[in-house]
């Protein structure tokens, strides 16, 4: 599985959305390429340069679990789309 990073920052979190809530959802993907392609369309809104980080899936569901982080497992079949960037974002 694979999630995102700013590059040269990988060590200080990895990215997530807000969902309608305001609530943090971790992007967990399955494949690669999907991670490359959406750290491409993020790249392509202004956000820094991404870092695609392969992480074993039982320790990043693991650790989402006990810390009670909210996450969405990112499949082939999933059509995932970067919001807009809003003036408060931190980036």
């Amino acid at each position: 599985m694979f999630i995102l990073t700013i590059a040269g920052k990988e060590h200080e979190g990895a990215y997530s959305v807000h969902d309608d809530d305001g609530d943090k959802i971790l992007y967990i993907f399955e494949q690669e390429d999907d991670a490359i392609r959406y750290a491409m369309m993020l790249e392509d809104q202004d956000y820094p340069e991404m870092h695609v980080l392969e992480v074993e899936d039982r320790v990043v569901l693991a650790t989402c679990e006990n810390h009670g982080y909210n996450y969405a497992v990112i499949t082939p079949n999933d059509i995932v789309i970067p919001p807009p960037i809003k003036e408060d974002d931190p980036i």
